[in-house]
């Protein structure tokens, strides 16, 4: 799906669904915003675009196209020989997070932003691209009079959408530590590893795109306008909290991971207790009935006739006295 909007420098839209033999001419005009969004396009519709329309330098056409493992900003500015105008290239990753899955979804959006147009090319639908696009044709805050205001409100909208999934994550990890102490098992330690291996995976994600947003923050780039430097500050500030809160999620499972070890060696701690008081009580019987059991004939007891109730009384009274011991030592 190819998507393409053009808007006046006060934001209005001027045309929509554009032609692509009219790109062109609309990119000439410097009086126009061209941006146009490539959602799950085929191979030849993005090579089209990015190479013929906007004549990108081929390889941030292929890092656009293919999969990138990280988030990245790259400036292009053009030599002699080149066609295409400077354009900042930049790999983004949405995220999303499941509790019926149990993990975190990325998906990239690739940026192309030069002075009078924005491209944008994902493969999947994503709900910040939604957003900013609805703004940007109610044209009530005029967010679309420049690539770097939209750019900016993408941006924001990626990071807000953070926050939904940190509460699912955040629900997850109360319910660990309740089913931690009230009922852990094997099935308990399998979930502690998995949201911990999430949130790993998700510090992973913000970490690089932390930096690269920081790129922005410092005003680095000549396509982004000094006065719109604050508004990229603000979202790294966001991402900043968000990256904070995931250190914490990180330090709350491994405080719950310690618990369930702790729960799971007083257990067996208990175990092994009443297995030790079961033997030490059950001493004297095993002794006496271990003595008695010889049957030695120069022993007094084998010919006398109250031996076995005398053996049997020897044994419960020693039994008991070992038990009321323990009690009174509070070891049972």
């Amino acid at each position: 799906m190819i998507r393409s909007f053009a808007f006046t420098t006060a934001g209005r839209l001027h045309s929509q669904d554009i032609e692509m033999f009219l790109m062109p001419t609309l990119l000439a005009d410097t009086n126009l915003f061209l941006w146009v969004d490539l959602e799950n396009a085929t191979d030849a519709e993005s090579r089209h675009i990015l190479g013929e329309v906007f004549h990108f330098h081929p390889l941030s056409v292929d890092d656009c196209i293919h999969v990138s493992p990280s988030p990245k900003v790259e400036t292009y500015d053009p030599k002699e020989e080149d066609r295409f105008q400077p354009y900042l290239f930049m790999v983004i990753h949405a995220v999303d997070y499941s509790r019926k899955d149990g993990a975190f979804a990325t998906s990239e959006l690739n940026f192309f932003l030069g002075k009078n147009f924005l491209v944008t090319y994902h493969t999947v639908p994503l709900r910040g691209i939604q957003v900013v696009e609805e703004r940007c044709l109610k044209s009530t805050v005029h967010v679309a009079r420049a690539p770097d205001r939209v750019a900016h409100a993408l941006l924001d909208a990626l990071v807000e959408n953070y926050k939904p999934a940190l509460e699912e994550l955040s629900m997850e990890i109360a319910e660990l530590e309740t089913e931690v102490l009230q009922t852990a098992g094997p099935e308990t330690l399998q979930k502690i590893i998995a949201v911990k291996k999430e949130v790993v995976h998700l510090r992973q994600i913000i970490g690089p795109q932390r930096d690269v947003l920081a790129r922005f923050a410092r005003g680095e780039f000549k396509l982004i306008r000094g006065h719109v430097v604050p508004y990229f500050r603000d979202v790294y500030d966001g991402l900043f909290h968000i990256s904070e809160i995931a250190q914490g999620y990180s330090d709350s499972l491994s405080g719950i991971l310690q618990i369930y070890l702790n729960v799971s060696s007083n257990r067996t701690g208990e175990v092994v207790k009443v297995l030790t008081m079961i033997t030490v009580i059950t001493t004297p019987l095993t002794v006496v009935g271990t003595w008695y059991g010889m049957n030695f004939k120069s022993m007094p007891e084998v010919d006398w006739r109250w031996g076995y109730l005398y053996a049997l009384l020897l044994t419960g009274l020693s039994t008991a006295g070992t038990f009321i011991y323990f009690r009174r030592k509070r070891w049972l």
